[in-house]
């Protein structure tokens, strides 16, 4: 007998958890991506890193992501992609026009936080305009984090 597939897509979410760590998110957005042949299934496999992820505005108008690390497909072949390359997001043009106009203030970026893959089985990246955190606000989240995690404990027993 031969082995069935099974069909259901594995759920891909691969977060950016030091991005909540180091930035306070002002707004958040889901971008599509431009990707290169191979870069999906390493996407689809989990092979993302992010963590040093930013975005930029070109003088065209378009917003690219930096420093999103694809690591190449391990069955590719000489086609396969450059694991960091800059990547071309595709927002639309009101969407773009609010983040470069709220770009200009200072102490704001754009960072990723979240890549998944949507029910039509495009890539989608999930950046958000942030704010650098100061170390007391850093100090202030993980004392709520451990209060939080005592409470939960306490109503277990």
């Amino acid at each position: 007998m031969a082995k069935e597939k099974d069909s259901t897509p594995k759920r891909v979410n691969i977060v950016n958890r030091r991005a909540s760590h180091e930035y306070s998110f002002l707004a958040k957005y889901d971008a599509g991506m431009m990707l290169q042949g191979t870069e999906i299934k390493s996407i689809r496999d989990g092979n993302v890193n992010m963590q040093d992820g930013f975005c930029t505005f070109h003088p065209d108008g378009s917003l690219w992501v930096h420093n999103l690390s694809i690591a190449q497909y391990t069955q590719g072949t000489y086609n396969n992609h450059e694991p960091k390359r800059e990547r071309k997001l595709l927002l639309n043009k009101k969407e773009l026009r609010q983040l470069e106009g709220k770009m200009q203030e200072q102490g704001v970026t754009i960072v990723p936080i979240r890549m998944f893959v949507n029910d039509r089985g495009f890539a989608k990246l999930e950046i958000a305009l942030a704010k650098g955190k100061k170390l007391y606000d850093k100090r202030e989240d993980i004392k709520a984090k451990d209060q939080k995690r005592e409470m939960d404990r306490a109503r277990e027993y």
